[in-house]
């Protein structure tokens, strides 16, 4: 049995950041996933904003990070050529009704740390965004987008040349905390079997699954697991109406259908909300929701011409709790709260994990090392 310093099981965006941070402070890192490449799941299917830290709880991790996060990885991006725009962005109010709301978000922004954010006039907002209608706006000049995959690349890239090792089609299928750290069963193209020191689960969808394996981890470690679903339109025949992100005031626990646009200019709309049963990912576009979208969209770009919206893409958000309720915040869990030595799980990784992903990867470094 081939023994290992650290296994992280995943190889998205967070799990390939937990493996650079781990590999550059000289740990030993072998990387297990699932799927035959890096980054198939959340971390390829989102809107590829580099968030500003805006809406979050503060004080929560979801609002440290990502404030924190942000800035890391424009400094990243810009370090190693990796393919990034800051955009800024547009929150709208559109009806009177709204500007309460809109003041609350601005406080709200101040307290978590975003710094930049202030309120325009809506003849500002129009004046950069001719094809916008609002009656308030807020800015946030540091929003940004970014090219996800040549980020997950460069993350995998620094991984590997500090020794990590990425085995892929590999699925975990048990754990066994041992007094010295874990021996862990992989099935896959081959079985077989590593001991480690310390186990990281940065499985995304997956890390529900990967819990349920662990060898006398107490069922209460492991939260409730929620799929939601949102899908993005693309504009069809038209250029892209706005240079900044746009996006409403926020209602019905989501951020509203808003408009990005990726690197080469292609606008699109999104998401949507559609909670999903069980635990079966289905990536599958919900068609005919054009109307939907249109009439969302028209609220703040009256010009939408019509038949003008295609089915694109879909994610699916790790949630722990349903409809209805208040978002929860990232859950990484320590050594300490797992109880057990060498362990760290990270579950409802959803936005903005991959603004994150940089602060992320050091903080879970840092308690891969904690003692009980």
């Amino acid at each position: 049995m081939d023994h290992v310093d650290c296994i992280v099981a995943g190889a998205g965006v967070l799990g390939l950041a937990i493996a650079r941070s781990l590999a550059l402070r000289g740990r030993d890192v072998v990387v297990v996933e699932a799927e035959n490449m890096i980054g198939t799941q959340t971390s390829s299917r989102n809107s590829e904003v580099i968030h500003a830290g805006i809406y979050y709880a503060e004080g929560s991790l979801k609002a440290r990070f990502c404030v924190a996060g942000k800035k890391a990885l424009y400094a990243y991006c810009a370090e190693r050529g990796i393919p990034h725009e800051r955009t800024g962005k547009l929150i709208v109010a559109t009806d009177d009704g709204q500007r309460a709301t809109l003041n609350s978000i601005h406080e709200h922004a101040i307290a978590n740390g975003v710094d930049d954010i202030r309120a325009i006039s809506p003849e500002e907002a129009i004046d950069c965004e001719p094809e916008l209608f609002c009656v308030s706006a807020l800015h946030s000049p540091s929003t940004g987008i970014v090219d996800s995959h040549a980020l997950m690349l460069s993350l995998q890239g620094e991984a590997e040349d500090a020794g990590t090792m990425i085995a892929f089609n590999s699925r975990i299928v048990a754990v066994h905390p041992q007094a010295d750290g874990f021996v862990v069963d992989v099935a896959g193209d081959g079985a077989y079997t590593l001991s480690c020191n310390t186990f990281i689960n940065a499985g995304g969808h997956g890390a529900w699954a990967i819990a349920r394996t662990i060898n006398g981890l107490a069922q209460e470690r492991i939260p409730p697991h929620y799929l939601s679903k949102g899908n993005y339109y693309a504009l069809s025949g038209h250029k892209s109406p706005f240079s900044q992100l746009i996006y409403p005031v926020p209602g019905d626990g989501s951020l509203g259908i808003h408009f990005t646009r990726d690197l080469a200019g292609q606008a699109r709309f999104g998401p949507d909300v559609h909670w999903m049963a069980g635990e079966i990912l289905d990536y599958t576009v919900v068609t005919g929701q054009e109307q939907a979208f249109a009439e969302a969209i028209r609220t703040y770009w009256p010009g939408l011409p019509d038949n003008a919206l295609m089915p694109s893409y879909c994610g699916i958000r790790p949630k722990m709790v349903p409809t209805g309720h208040a978002p929860a915040d990232f859950l990484v869990q320590s050594p300490r709260e797992n109880g057990i030595a060498g362990l760290v799980q990270l579950f409802g990784m959803e936005s903005p994990a991959l603004t994150s992903c940089l602060v992320i990867g050091e903080h879970v470094a840092d308690l891969a090392g904690e003692e009980l």
